[in-house]
């Protein structure tokens, strides 16, 4: 089988040739009008490459020119690849610091999503299971939202707002389609409308550009707020799984720059390669470990057992004669929780001294998930602080919600004693008791029966058997042995 060709970077243009074509085209569009741009940076390599751009085209600017903001936008999920996160954060540093010595008008600005909305949140907090294709909760909380927020914001001062992306069509066929049809609905050269955030336009500078001519500019054009675009090379050459990202010499030189990095906690593809390929091939970043196995272990294939047979709303719910399983249990969400503080001990113990500090989870999440668990899921033991200091060895820096609860801690462990190891009869109790506590102090109590009759129905089964049992009777449809509690896979793993 013959070897395929490759065509010559830029279809045999030098790049200073090419380079300077997308300058003056850059500054064209700047000085055009007044409306404020909105570069994309994710740290990789095409948001560098973007971002160098427009840097050397401002810098070609007079002074009196450059007068409209450029703001830089890079989405912290705060479940980033701690590398990758670490890398971004000292870019943004830097970059903040040369635009100002440069006197350019780039705002850095480092974006996360609100509490309510981040990762271990939902999925400690409020139990829902480890992302899948067919429950993807993920990524309009932690990426979409706080990024659309911010170019809402922009529009809402300015009226319009554009959006400097590094998307390219060789990324994927997907991609290419995207931005095909797009093209077609071009108001002037590379600027699309974007169909989800209305009064902006996509400016796409590279979308031609192939991975290998991505890294010839990186290589040759050096980083103008002063990162070292070698460690970037570096950075995703080992997380290439033959440890190899070499630059393109020849028509037989393998294409680098196919490297994915994202979420360490993502469970939407097979395996974290990236991380993987970090750790096997660099002894110093084995530290990391810890956060591959929790991450494998967030994957297991069958997750059943360790979420309730009833939905978030307290609902028994059927895909044909199966069960739909809601969210994580108590005991698994404490020990999805007892994981993570235990990779993040290790993390601090044995990191390198500019990644030890990143927190694996904040302290405004785990005030959260506290809230959640004893507030919303009526868990009144209130375990977290107790759980923390127990892993830490510090004490929880969170004032008691005794004086919240229905009952004191010695109390329910009385209650859960009496309940002989029924955790659905102790569950219902300790929430009638929690409900009965939120209506004390009230004037009118109008709602109490209500909500006592819920907690009571939630509560109305022997176990998740009986539960199944009693809605296939229901429905009209004879209970039979070979019925399980366990849900199709074709079902949604939603806990709503």
């Amino acid at each position: 089988m013959s070897t395929p060709t490759r065509t010559a970077p830029f279809q045999g243009r030098k790049l200073a040739e090419v380079v300077s074509e997308l300058t003056d085209e850059i500054r064209e569009l700047y000085i055009a009008d007044e409306v404020p741009w909105v570069v994309g940076y994710s740290g990789g390599k095409d948001s560098t490459a973007i971002l160098q751009l427009v840097w050397l085209a401002l810098k070609g600017l007079p002074a009196e020119q450059r007068t409209k903001p450029v703001h830089v936008i890079s989405t912290d999920t705060l479940v980033e690849n701690p590398i990758v996160a670490s890398w971004v954060t000292q870019s943004l540093e830097t970059m903040s610091e040369a635009a100002a010595k440069q006197d350019l008008p780039i705002q850095p600005h480092r974006l996360t999503p609100v509490v309510k909305d981040t990762f271990w949140v939902n999925l400690i907090g409020r139990g829902y299971p480890a992302p899948r294709p067919k429950f993807r909760w993920c990524t309009e909380r932690l990426k979409i939202r706080p990024s659309n927020k911010f170019i809402r914001d922009v529009v809402k001062r300015h009226g319009e707002a554009i959006l400097v992306l590094g998307i390219r069509k060789a990324e994927s066929q997907a991609r290419a389609k995207a931005m095909a049809k797009h093209e077609k609905r071009r108001v002037r050269d590379r600027l699309s409308p974007n169909g989800n955030l209305p009064n902006s336009l996509v400016y796409s500078p590279v979308e031609d550009w192939t991975n290998d001519e991505v890294w010839m500019f990186l290589m040759q054009q050096a980083n103008p707020w002063g990162h070292n675009n070698k460690d970037l090379l570096t950075m995703y050459q080992g997380a290439s799984s033959d440890g190899e990202c070499p630059l393109v010499v020849d028509n037989t030189t393998p294409s680098c720059g196919d490297s994915r990095f994202g979420c360490w906690t993502c469970t939407l593809v097979e395996q974290d390669k990236s991380m993987s390929a970090m750790i096997s091939n660099d002894d110093e970043k084995l530290w990391m470990q810890p956060l591959l196995e929790l991450r494998n272990r967030l994957d297991v294939p069958d997750d059943k057992p360790l979420r309730d047979f009833r939905r978030m709303n307290g609902q028994v719910q059927l895909f044909g004669d199966r069960v739909i399983h809601g969210p994580y249990t108590q005991e698994a969400r404490a020990d999805w929780l007892k994981q993570l503080l235990e990779a993040q001990n290790h993390v601090r113990t044995n990191a390198p001294a500019h990644v030890q500090n990143i927190e694996l989870i904040t302290m405004e999440e785990l005030h959260e998930i506290r809230r959640i668990w004893v507030f919303d899921k009526h868990e009144v033991e209130d375990i977290l602080p107790g759980l923390y200091e127990k892993i830490t060895g510090e004490k929880f820096p969170g004032r008691p919600v005794d004086a919240h609860l229905a009952l004191e801690a010695d109390n329910m462990a009385i209650l859960k004693q009496v309940c002989d190891g029924d955790e659905l009869h102790y569950s219902t109790l300790r929430e009638l008791l929690a409900v009965e506590r939120n209506y004390r102090k009230m004037g009118r109590r109008a709602g109490l029966y209500d909500n006592l009759a819920k907690a009571i129905k939630k509560g109305y089964y022997k176990d998740a058997q009986d539960a199944l049992d009693f809605q296939l009777e229901n429905l009209g449809i004879e209970p039979s042995t070979e019925n399980s509690t366990d849900a199709s896979e074709k079902t949604t793993n939603a806990p709503a």
